[in-house]
C-alpha cells in the first residue's frame, strides 16, 4: 500500500479543515447530556457523520477519532477506558453514513444496531424499559428501504443518529446507573433532539457539498480524493424545486 497516495495533500487539507472545524463544534453545547454532570451534546452531533461521506468511511472515521482524541489533549479532559469508549458512537455514525456513498450499505449497518438491541433488553434495567430500543429500528429500516425511495438524506442522516445514539445508550447502559424510568422519561427527549440532530446533518451535508464542489472545481480534486453527490447542492435542489 502507497502511503503517499493515500495521504495526499489535498487529502491532508480536507482531513485538518474537518479537523479544525471539529474542534469548535465540539464546544459548542447544545444541550445537557441527562443523568451525567458537566457533559454536553454539541454541535458537533450536528455535522460528525457527514466526514464518512467527503472522505470515505476510513478517512472519515479517522479525520473524527483524531480530532476527538485532540480535543482530550487540549481541553486537558482526563482519560479512561469509559472516555474512549464514548468516542465509538460518533465513529460508528461517520461508518454508516459514509457507506451509502454509491450505495454501499453494509450488513454491519444493520448488525449493529440489532446487537444493540438485544444487549439492551438482556440488561435488567433495559428489559424494564425496552420500548426505549425501539428507536435503533429507525438506522435499520434506513438501510433496507429500496435505493429509489424518495427522502434518501434523510433517512440516511437519521438512520447515522439513531446508530450513534444505540452504541452510546448501551454503553451508558452498562456504566452508569439509571432507573428503568429514567430511560422511559427520556424517550420524548431523545425524539426531539434526534430531530434536531437528523435534519442538521442532513443540511450540513447539502451546505458542505455545495461549498466543496466549487471548491473542487477551483482546486480541480480528483473524485478519488473527495467523494461528492453533486445533487445535494444548494443549485441543483433549488433548480429541482424550480423544475
Amino acid at each position: 500500500m502507497d502511503i503517499n497516495k493515500l495521504f495526499t495533500k489535498k487529502r491532508i487539507i480536507f482531513l485538518l479543515l474537518f479537523f479544525a472545524l471539529v474542534l469548535i463544534g465540539k464546544n459548542i453545547n447544545f444541550s445537557a447530556v441527562v443523568g451525567a454532570d458537566s457533559q454536553f451534546f454539541t454541535l458537533f452531533q450536528f455535522f460528525g457523520p457527514t466526514a464518512g461521506a467527503f472522505l470515505g468511511p476510513v478517512f472519515g472515521i479517522i479525520a473524527v477519532a483524531f480530532s476527538q482524541i485532540a480535543d482530550f489533549v487540549i481541553i486537558g479532559k482526563e482519560w479512561s477506558i469509559l472516555s474512549l469508549l464514548r468516542f465509538l458512537p460518533m465513529l460508528f455514525a461517520v461508518y454508516y453514513f459514509g457507506t451509502f456513498i454509491k450505495n454501499k450499505k453494509t450488513l454491519f449497518n444493520v448488525l449493529v444496531p440489532l446487537v444493540c438491541i438485544g444487549l439492551f433488553i438482556l440488561h435488567p434495567v433495559g428489559r424494564a424499559a425496552w420500548i426505549f430500543s425501539l428507536y435503533w429500528l429507525i438506522p435499520v429500516l434506513a438501510v433496507i428501504l429500496p435505493k429509489k425511495v424518495p427522502g434518501q438524506l434523510f433517512f440516511r442522516s437519521y438512520g447515522a443518529t439513531f446508530a450513534a445514539h444505540a452504541i452510546g445508550s448501551v454503553i451508558w447502559l452498562y456504566t452508569v446507573p439509571m432507573e428503568a424510568g429514567a430511560w422511559l422519561g427520556l424517550i420524548p427527549i431523545v425524539a426531539y433532539e434526534r430531530f434536531l440532530f437528523g435534519l442538521g446533518i442532513a443540511g450540513s451535508y447539502i451546505l458542505f457539498t455545495t461549498v466543496l464542489d466549487y471548491v473542487v472545481k477551483r482546486w480541480k480534486v480528483s473524485d478519488k480524493i473527495l467523494f461528492l453527490e453533486k445533487k445535494y447542492t444548494l443549485i441543483r435542489l433549488l433548480h429541482l424545486k424550480k423544475s
